[in-house]
């Protein structure tokens, strides 16, 4: 089986959003929870066109850090204190340790409420 298939099934059974972005900010992929948390599903387009000026800004920033290390890979954006979460973006790497991306990482607070393997 393709290694891609793996990674692919990792992102797709995150319950929490994952936006990925190749260099010239189009989405490359929406795993089902973020079109399921925005109602759209962006592939194919710029995430820029759904950011503000000063957040598009602020991406380019982040993006250009990722650019200057392969140790600059992960820079927290934002705490939605609503849904108790914190937003990182990621850098997605080449196995040669070239930027290829970036994407979208949410990170929810709230302690589990399931309990624990009831199967």
């Amino acid at each position: 089986m393709n290694i891609n298939t793996f990674f692919k099934s990792v992102i797709d059974a995150d319950t929490a959003s994952v936006v990925i972005c190749d260099l010239e900010h189009t989405v490359v992929y929406m795993n089902p929870a973020s079109i399921a948390r925005y109602k759209v599903d962006i592939t194919g387009k710029s995430i820029k066109a759904c950011h503000n000026d000063e957040s598009n800004r602020k991406i380019d920033r982040v993006v250009a850090l990722f650019a200057e290390s392969r140790e600059n890979n992960i820079v927290y954006t934002s705490h939605n204190a609503k849904e108790n979460k914190d937003i990182y973006m990621v850098a997605l790497r080449d196995e040669n340790g070239a930027l290829i991306g970036y994407y979208e990482k949410h990170e929810y607070r709230n302690k589990e409420t399931a309990e624990m393997y009831k199967m």
